[in-house]
């Protein structure tokens, strides 16, 4: 029993030695001391050329590309062309050509309409009145052309039914034939025989007293065949 007890003293004094040796050698370590002031970061240089670079670009707005400010037109530049036309499209033709066939179309109809040019059209199936005239000369000089294209027209001349001149092919210089007045009624006629390779029977008329002097100047479009250009002197 004895032994036990001294077993328990010894081991309860070692025990307490050890705590003595450790709790002497032990030292805490102490906790780090923080500044209070904030630590000042320095500026970056930054390169002088890459300062641009980094900003993206300002771009001003164009009103033009905003349709609910102003409509698009379809004929904006930058735009497809409208494909239709009534003219064939060149991109390297002249753009005043697309008018160039227009305008000799409406010059040949002006032409057609007051007489200066011959054509297909409807021919004249009548007989027709070039003016009544009175007169103290002797005689009529009558000068005849074509004042078309020529393409063999032809006319007879007569004075009251009587033929003057059977045939007289008229071509673009002027061709004159001598008619004789009767005293009175006088009734020149001057008959379309045919119709040119170009259209009526087309002519133009000047006529001249004995004196030279022009009674009248005047002209038939389209004249079909067969039918008459008169003229009615009367002689005091």
């Amino acid at each position: 029993m004895k032994q036990i007890l001294l077993f328990i003293l010894f081991f309860t004094a070692v025990t307490l030695s050890a705590q003595t040796e450790f709790g002497s050698k032990y030292k805490p370590i102490a906790a780090p001391k923080f500044s209070g002031k904030q630590k000042k970061i320095p500026t970056p240089v930054k390169d002088p050329q890459a300062a641009t670079a980094d900003i993206p670009g300002i771009k001003t707005p164009n009103v033009f590309d905003n349709t609910s400010i102003t409509p698009k037109s379809q004929f904006q530049i930058g735009e497809e062309k409208s494909k239709f036309s009534m003219y064939q499209q060149n991109d390297f033709a002249n753009p005043g050509d697309r008018y160039v066939a227009k305008m000799e179309k409406d010059l040949d109809k002006a032409l057609r309409e007051e007489g200066l040019r011959e054509g297909r059209g409807t021919l004249i199936k009548e007989n027709i009145s070039l003016g009544d005239f009175r007169t103290k000369a002797e005689f009529f000089v009558v000068k005849f052309r074509d004042f078309g294209a020529i393409d063999g027209d032809l006319v007879r001349v007569s004075n009251n039914d009587k033929v003057i001149r059977d045939q007289i092919l008229l071509d673009a210089s002027f061709k004159q034939v001598q008619i004789n007045l009767s005293n009175g009624f006088n009734k020149l006629d001057f008959e379309a025989l045919n119709i040119g390779t170009l259209g009526g029977n087309t002519a133009e008329i000047q006529v001249y007293d004995d004196k030279g002097v022009l009674i009248t100047n005047d002209y038939w479009n389209n004249l079909a065949a067969g039918f008459k250009a008169s003229i009615i002197v009367t002689k005091e």
